[in-house]
């Protein structure tokens, strides 16, 4: 079975029963929303919800702090998979069993992310090399003709998007997580309020198991880059950015250099 969190903050309802039509098939056993908002219409709406949904109002101290208090749930409950999920991702209902069935088949993947395409029906790069502070430059503050070899290579467009590849990187709308993983390697790091601990996460399962990317599912991700339209949010993006080369290197990284050095030889 497979647990599912879902962090709101001030969340369109809309996008909200959308995102939790997905979460039909028979494999999902409880749907936490966590909410940093703390939100009386978001709560009424949970709790008038046909299916059971577990409300957890929450201070807003983080994106991954908020699914840290659903993982510990499962944890606790002993689930085999936790999965975090954004509120504008969706997809059919079959996609987790598929999932669910992967994960079984093989126990060394720790996390599985599937092929992630916008409304445009575009697929988006969600599986990425380890990024170096060069590549956030080129990526968010350049024009796309500026060094677009580089920003090509770091999301991995070389690899060939119909097969499976054990990837260090998954951006953070849809983890599909083994829960024995979780508790070998941590949960999200609390330090970051928002962007890199899905990369943090990522890479720390990666040192003990499988992180996939399996295209034998899609998924529809409305993705809306909030940090390219507030000036708030790209000074949080740019700060917790920082905490995370602080971490790991900004020049010196080895871990990042030797798997880096290996996805750039795949095809």
């Amino acid at each position: 079975m497979v647990n599912v969190s879902i962090v709101t903050y001030h969340t369109d309802l809309q996008e909200l029963r959308l995102c939790l039509e997905s979460l039909t098939a028979g494999v999902v056993a409880t749907i936490f929303v966590v909410d940093n908002s703390s939100s009386p219409s978001i709560e009424a709406f949970c709790k008038s919800y046909p299916r059971h949904i577990e409300y957890i109002p929450h201070p807003n101290d983080g994106y991954g702090a908020a699914h840290n208090v659903a993982m510990r749930r499962s944890i606790e409950q002993g689930v085999k998979y936790h999965l975090v999920l954004n509120s504008d991702v969706v997809f059919e209902p079959e996609v987790l069993s598929t999932i669910h069935g992967i994960m079984d088949t093989n126990p060394r993947i720790g996390t599985l992310q599937p092929r992630i395409v916008g409304l445009d029906g575009e697929m988006q790069y969600t599986c990425r090399a380890l990024p170096t502070p060069a590549d956030l430059l080129l990526r968010r503050f350049l024009p796309a003709w500026i060094g677009r070899h580089s920003r090509d290579r770091y999301l991995l467009k070389h690899l060939d998007s119909t097969k499976p590849h054990d990837i260090p990187y998954h951006q953070g709308s849809f983890m599909f997580l083994r829960v024995e993983a979780l508790k070998e390697t941590g949960l999200f790091d609390e330090r970051f309020f928002m962007y890199p601990e899905d990369i943090d996460l990522t890479r720390r399962l990666h040192r003990r198991y499988l992180t996939m990317y399996d295209p034998t599912t899609t998924i529809v991700h409305a993705h809306r880059a909030a940090s390219y339209k507030s000036g708030r949010m790209l000074w949080i993006h740019i700060s917790n950015m920082c905490r995370y080369f602080n971490k790991w290197g900004w020049l010196h990284d080895p871990e990042r250099r030797e798997w880096n050095h290996e996805l750039m030889k795949g095809s």
